[in-house]
């Protein structure tokens, strides 16, 4: 995985108020991890644990320690660290640059940015986009909507009715991600976090109608970027001679880059309202993560019932024996 220096300035420039000073013919260097550093050891000459390959921020302490260096020494120390790998330097507060850090990035070809934020946010947006750019990521055939607030994932093969369904889930309030194609990335460990391409974003191919526009059709409050994948939904064409769970004891997950992911298999049949049994899967699922399980209500007063009547019939049988 990797990112170029160019890509990443176009993408969060605004974001993060970059200003290149120095360094523009470096702009195709990749940046290959997503790990920040400030130079505050490396200037002191100490350069043990120093990574050639992560961002280098300046801050106020860093630009303030270079100003009580003579220039021969400022310029042998940032020689030290500034490497043919090196993908980019950040200097937070709008901080001038010392012409020895645009001589040595003007001759390495390193790009030099400087930005208005503080360290502390720039070191913290940063952490937050290269989590982003470098986070696990694929690539999967399928609808994402939000329902109550979670985030569904609709698979299932091709004119099932997966666009349809997401249509009336739309009808009732609740909110349309992407359609078709969904990107699906691992966030933060264990966290799966869906969106859909620019291309095809807020779209929605109905067979019989074609594409439409969700946005324009029925408002900004019906569509989303992105959302946390909660559960997945599996639409399936009904089949006579295939098990369908009736109770619910059995909980199925789905395995998406290395995260279990509740699943569940959805039967689909003229006369069933799929929309309804969606939103019921979804609230069911809520009801579950606050610890209330119906399935094993049930099961547990099944046993319960099943216990009494057992004993009921002993007590019964040992009285006709002893009368006998």
């Amino acid at each position: 995985m990797m990112l170029e220096v160019k890509d990443f300035y176009q993408r969060y420039s605004e974001a993060l108020k970059l200003e290149l000073c120095a360094g523009d013919e470096g702009l195709r260097r990749a940046i290959r991890v997503p790990e920040i550093e400030r130079p505050g050891l490396c200037l002191t000459g100490f350069l043990k644990g120093h990574s050639p390959k992560r961002i280098l921020v300046f801050g106020r302490v860093e630009m303030e320690y270079m100003r009580h260096l003579g220039e021969g020494i400022r310029k042998r120390r940032l020689a030290s660290i500034l490497s043919a790998q090196l993908p980019l330097i950040i200097v937070s507060r709008r901080l001038k640059p010392y012409k020895e850090m645009i001589e040595l990035c003007d001759q390495e070809k390193i790009p030099l940015f400087r930005t208005s934020l503080t360290t502390s946010q720039i070191l913290q947006n940063l952490t937050v986009a290269l989590g982003d750019e470098f986070a696990p990521t694929i690539s999967c055939h399928g609808t994402l909507v939000e329902a109550f607030g979670l985030g569904v994932l609709l698979q299932g093969d091709s004119s099932v009715g997966k666009s349809e369904t997401a249509l009336g889930l739309i009808e009732r309030g609740h909110r349309l991600i992407t359609d078709d194609v969904v990107i699906v990335r691992k966030k933060e460990g264990s966290r799966l976090e869906g969106t859909g391409p620019e291309l095809t974003r807020h779209m929605l191919e109905i067979r019989g109608i074609g594409i439409i526009n969700v946005a324009h059709l029925y408002g900004a409050v019906c569509i989303s970027e992105k959302v946390k994948i909660d559960i997945a939904v599996k639409l399936e064409v009904w089949d006579d001679k295939h098990f369908y769970d009736r109770v619910g004891l059995e909980e199925k997950y789905l395995d998406i880059l290395g995260v279990k992911l509740p699943y569940c298999v959805m039967p689909v049949k003229p006369g069933r309202d799929v929309v309804l049994l969606l939103e019921t899967v979804v609230l069911n699922y809520r009801l579950k993560r606050m610890g209330y399980n119906s399935a094993k209500e049930f099961n547990v007063k099944l046993l319960e019932t099943i216990a009494k009547r057992q004993k009921s019939s002993a007590k019964s049988n040992k009285k006709i024996s002893s009368k006998i």
